[in-house]
């Protein structure tokens, strides 16, 4: 691995899972996209490149994972989890809790375990890819292993 583990290693390497990292250049200046960044400089479909976003549903702090060309569906999140009302979290909310930075929020490793929910297209794809928890390192692991590691549950939260 180049530079140091990231606290998102440090969990999968825990748990003896394998995963495979794809360190990339991230491009300078405001307005890009992080996820599509990553998709393209790591030369993979943007639908197996999968972005981490907190939002608070009723309150309670909660990841959606989606693919980087889709958008969180807010309502069907807050359904996911038996909730009624989600909002996103300000981003500075969700680098404190998380303990990542924007655009290297990983869902593994985080500061308190968070109830997560991965978009269902998951389950369809034969690898998945993650921040590995900062910006330029990208974690390709299978759907399960993703899953099992942040004890998530599948839900078509993905919003074209």
């Amino acid at each position: 691995m180049s530079g140091k583990a990231t606290p998102a290693t440090v969990a999968a390497g825990r748990t003896k899972t394998t995963y495979t990292l794809h360190p990339y250049e991230v491009p300078g200046g405001d307005g890009h996209s992080y996820g599509a960044d990553a998709a393209d400089a790591i030369g993979v479909p943007r639908e197996q490149v999968f972005k981490t976003l907190v939002a608070e549903v009723d309150g309670v702090f909660t990841v959606g994972v989606v693919p980087v060309s889709t958008s969180l569906d807010l309502k069907a999140l807050a359904a996911a989890v038996g909730g009624r009302r989600a909002t996103m979290a300000e981003p500075a909310r969700a680098e404190k809790i998380t303990g990542y930075v924007r655009g290297g929020i990983s869902p593994l490793g985080q500061r308190k375990r968070l109830r997560t929910v991965i978009d269902s297209s998951v389950t369809g794809l034969r690898a998945v890819y993650v921040s590995a928890g900062r910006r330029g390192l990208q974690m390709e692991l299978t759907p399960k292993d993703l899953i099992a590691l942040t004890e998530a549950v599948t839900a078509p939260i993905g919003a074209a």
